[in-house]
C-alpha cells in the first residue's frame, strides 16, 4: 500500500515516516515540503540517518497512493481540500484540528470509541493529544452512565506538542527547569473531549473543567483527572478492565503510573482510584504517537484491515 504526507517537516510528520518506513505494509510514494523540496529527509529529521534515502517532493498525485495523511498546522487541511480534488479511492488521515467535529463525511479517529466507524471510513480526523489523554481517563466512566458531577482535569505536555518552529514559550532557555499554564479552562480541545463524552453519556451536565500545563520535558502527556463517585473501588476496576479489554493500546493499571511507562510508545496506561467519594483517575501517553502519528497509523492499520499493531511494537523510553 502507497502512502502520501502533505506537511512533511513537522515533528509529527516526522514521527510518522518513523514508523512508516518500518511498516510491513507501507510503501511510502511521496513526502510534500514546499520549503524542503529536493532535500533528505534526514537531514530535516536528523533520527532517520541510515533509515532512508528518500527526499523532500514540492508536487504530488493523490491518484499515486492510497492513502493520505495531512500534517500542516491547524486551519491548513480545509484549504488542502479547497484547491484539490480528492480521488474517491483515496483514504485520508487528518492530524489537524479541521475536522474533529466529524464536518465534511470525516470520522472522529479515536478506535476507543469509534473503532468500527474508523473501519468502514474512507476519512479519519485524528483526535487532539490532550483529548486522547483526558478521554481515554473518562470514557468507561461516560460509557457506564457514571458521571454525576463536574470533571477537574490537570495534564502537563513535553515541548514538542508546540509543534517544531520555535516561539518564546518553547526555547529551550524558556522552557528549561520551568513549568506553566496556558489556556486555563478554555483549550481548543475541549470542544472535542466535551462531544465525546456525550456522545457516551447524554445526560452529562457537568462542567469540563481543564488547566493545561507546559512541562520541561520534551515527549509526553501526564494527565490527572478527578470526580465525585459513588461507586466502590472494585466496580470502578471491573468497569475500567471491561471498557478496555480488546484496546490493544490502552492498559489499565493497578499501580501507580508513570510517564516513562509509555514515552516512545503508542501505549496508554490508565489508573482509576477512590479517595473517599473522589474518583482519581491518571493517563499518561506519548503526545507526538498515541497523541499524533502513533494513533494516526494505528487508524490506517484499522482502515485498510490491518493488524491494529502493525508497525507500533514499541519499546518504552523507561529509562
Amino acid at each position: 500500500m502507497k502512502v502520501g504526507i502533505i506537511g512533511g517537516a513537522g515533528y509529527t510528520a516526522g514521527e510518522l515516516l518513523r514508523l512508516l518506513i518500518n511498516h510491513p505494509n507501507v510503501e511510502i510514494g511521496f513526502i510534500h515540503s514546499e520549503s524542503n523540496a529536493g532535500n533528505l529527509v534526514s537531514n530535516v529529521h536528523g533520527g532517520l540517518i541510515g533509515e532512508t534515502d528518500l527526499r523532500f517532493d514540492d508536487t504530488f498525485d493523490l491518484n499515486a497512493v492510497d492513502t493520505l495523511f495531512l500534517c500542516s498546522g491547524h486551519g491548513q487541511s480545509s484549504a488542502f481540500w479547497q484547491s484539490n480534488v480528492k480521488p474517491a479511492r483515496l483514504k485520508v488521515i487528518d492530524l489537524a484540528q479541521d475536522f474533529r467535529d466529524e464536518t465534511d463525511g470525516y470520522v472522529y479517529g479515536l478506535p476507543e470509541v469509534n473503532r468500527r466507524r474508523i473501519a468502514g471510513a474512507d476519512k479519519v480526523a485524528n483526535p487532539g493529544c490532550f483529548a486522547t489523554a483526558i478521554q481515554l481517563a473518562l470514557l468507561p466512566l461516560a460509557s457506564a452512565g457514571m458521571l454525576k458531577s463536574d470533571v477537574h482535569i490537570t495534564a502537563i505536555t513535553g515541548s514538542t506538542g508546540a509543534g517544531v518552529k520555535p516561539s518564546p514559550t518553547t526555547h529551550f532557555s524558556w522552557r528549561n527547569d520551568n513549568i506553566s499554564i496556558y489556556k486555563p479552562f478554555g483549550h481548543q480541545h475541549l470542544a472535542e473531549i466535551g462531544r465525546t463524552i456525550r456522545q457516551l453519556q447524554h445526560d452529562f451536565s457537568g462542567e469540563i473543567n481543564f488547566v493545561p500545563m507546559r512541562g520541561d520535558f520534551a515527549r509526553g502527556i501526564f494527565a490527572s483527572v478527578y470526580t465525585d463517585c459513588e461507586l466502590s473501588q472494585d466496580e470502578i476496576d471491573r468497569i475500567y478492565t471491561d471498557y478496555y479489554r480488546d484496546a490493544p493500546f490502552t492498559h489499565v493499571s493497578d499501580r501507580a503510573v508513570d510517564l516513562k511507562q509509555v514515552v516512545n510508545t503508542n501505549k496508554a496506561v490508565v489508573r482509576a482510584e477512590k479517595h473517599g467519594n473522589k474518583l482519581l483517575i491518571t493517563s499518561a501517553i506519548d503526545n507526538l504517537l498515541k497523541g499524533a502519528s502513533g494513533q494516526a497509523v494505528e487508524n490506517m492499520n484499522i482502515m485498510h484491515g490491518f493488524d491494529p499493531t502493525a508497525g507500533l511494537k514499541l519499546k518504552p523510553s523507561a529509562f
